[in-house]
């Protein structure tokens, strides 16, 4: 349990669309307090932690663009995979996309190491790459797998 409470806790949030444009869709959650003898049901934000958590927070550091949250203190923060947005799905694009995933994820502070990276195009779709990452959580012994379709 330790090593999960080093992973954190964050509002769950559900990746609808990871094309061009990231689309996200809060998670709710019911939560039930008691006031005056009563019970009383309140919509709130859900929660994710542990293992959930750091897959959910490397998804969206990949899917945002490096530099866009410079503004507000964290210029190194997101992957380069926008770059390759409208290039051919060759696979020299796919080896780029490859390199930024592999960037992205050694600035994770949560990465104990890197186990695998592909990259594969698509079966049927010719503009979709599908990215596959496999990453040892620091103070766990478990791999954390995580897939997703990058639309070129």
């Amino acid at each position: 349990m330790a090593a999960q409470a080093n992973l954190g806790t964050d509002i769950a949030i559900t990746l609808i669309d990871s094309r061009a444009l990231s689309i996200y869709r809060v998670t709710e959650a019911e939560r039930r307090t008691r006031e005056g003898g009563r019970l009383r049901r309140i919509g709130d934000f859900g929660l994710v932690e542990g293992r959930d958590n750091l897959g959910q927070a490397l998804i969206r550091r990949l899917l945002t663009p490096k530099g866009e949250l410079a503004p507000l203190g964290h210029p190194s923060y997101g992957a380069r995979l926008h770059e390759i947005i409208g290039a051919p799905n060759t696979e020299t694009t796919r080896n780029l996309a490859k390199l930024f995933v592999l960037e992205a994820l050694k600035a994770e502070r949560r990465v104990a190491k890197i186990i695998a990276v592909a990259v594969t195009p698509h079966p049927k779709e010719r503009f979709l790459i599908l990215i596959a990452i496999e990453v040892q959580p620091v103070g766990a012994d478990a791999v954390l797998a995580l897939s997703f379709g990058l639309e070129l």
